[in-house]
């Protein structure tokens, strides 16, 4: 699995020139699930950004976490994040799971998100989107792996 997460103050999704979904203060994920990824992976990283602490304290210092701010989460499914750039011109997508299981994962990760009792937007799986941020800080932090 391949996470961008992005601290905002608002971000918004568009499909077809229609605004599906919007957050304010919180987080941008950025989605990819690629093969082999099962729901350890999905439980690993719900639990990651959601405990994470990338959000300021009264100090100035990150030190805070989505629930310690009320923040919702924007969660759009990124296939190009499982994009491997490193040979040839053109990416390979040979990494990304088929789109019957990214879609099963991608669906679980939201859930898991809403169980935690947080605000959560979503993308349109496997559609052309058009993403706005208003980037805060600007903070931006990649995940992956396997769960561990």
């Amino acid at each position: 699995m391949k996470i961008i997460i992005q601290r905002v103050r608002e971000a918004q999704v568009h499909v077809r020139g229609e605004l599906i979904s919007q957050i304010g203060q919180g987080m941008l994920v950025f989605l990819g699930v690629e093969k082999g990824d099962t729901q350890a992976e999905v439980e690993y990283f719900v639990r990651k950004i959601a405990e994470i602490r990338m959000f300021e304290d009264a100090d100035g210092k990150m030190n805070l976490s989505a629930a310690d701010v009320s923040a919702g989460f924007l969660i759009v499914s990124q296939l190009t994040l499982c994009g491997d750039c490193n040979k040839g011109r053109r990416p390979s997508f040979d990494r990304a799971a088929e789109p019957e299981v990214a879609k099963k994962l991608y669906q679980q990760f939201v859930d898991q998100l809403r169980s935690r009792q947080f605000d959560v937007a979503t993308g349109e799986f496997q559609a052309m989107m058009d993403v706005s941020l208003v980037n805060d800080g600007p903070v931006t932090f990649t995940l992956e792996g396997k769960a561990r």
